[in-house]
């Protein structure tokens, strides 16, 4: 098994189905690994601990079957194999509260799901021009 570099929990398969082919429009060769539920996805991160792999970079949905996106972050957060890989929060909700809720939990940022696939080309290019390209975290 090798290290994604983006792991992302997403229920929705037909989303998540869309966002793998966004990605490889962004840049082909990154490897995305997609778990659909909360408590399974803490298993996959615990497993990476064990063999010392590690993600660039999180995506987690809001709301999740099994742990939720909130719950996934705060266990997240309490392992420090994972304090420097940037967790964000990636939801159909544009809800304030759920926004100020994950910041305050510790997620590196908050993205509303866009519209569109072309939107959703643009808002991964973003993701990877700033989390691959310009933030220099130790990871």
């Amino acid at each position: 098994m090798i290290s994604p570099d983006i792991f992302y929990v997403e229920d929705d398969q037909d989303f998540a189905f869309i966002m793998q082919y966004a990605v490889k429009e962004v840049k082909d060769d990154l490897v995305v690994r997609i778990v659909e539920d909360g408590t399974e996805a803490m298993r996959m991160l615990d497993s990476y601990v064990e063999t010392q792999q590690k993600p660039k970079l999180i995506l987690l949905d809001l709301n999740l079957p099994g742990l939720s996106g909130i719950d996934l972050l705060k266990k997240i957060k309490e392992i420090p194999y994972f304090k420097y890989v940037p967790v964000i929060l990636f939801s159909t909700s544009d809800d304030p509260i759920d926004v100020k809720r994950s910041l305050e939990f510790g997620a590196n940022a908050y993205l509303t799901k866009p519209d569109g696939y072309t939107n959703l080309i643009t808002c991964i290019q973003s993701l990877y021009d700033f989390w691959f390209n310009q933030n220099r975290s130790i990871n």
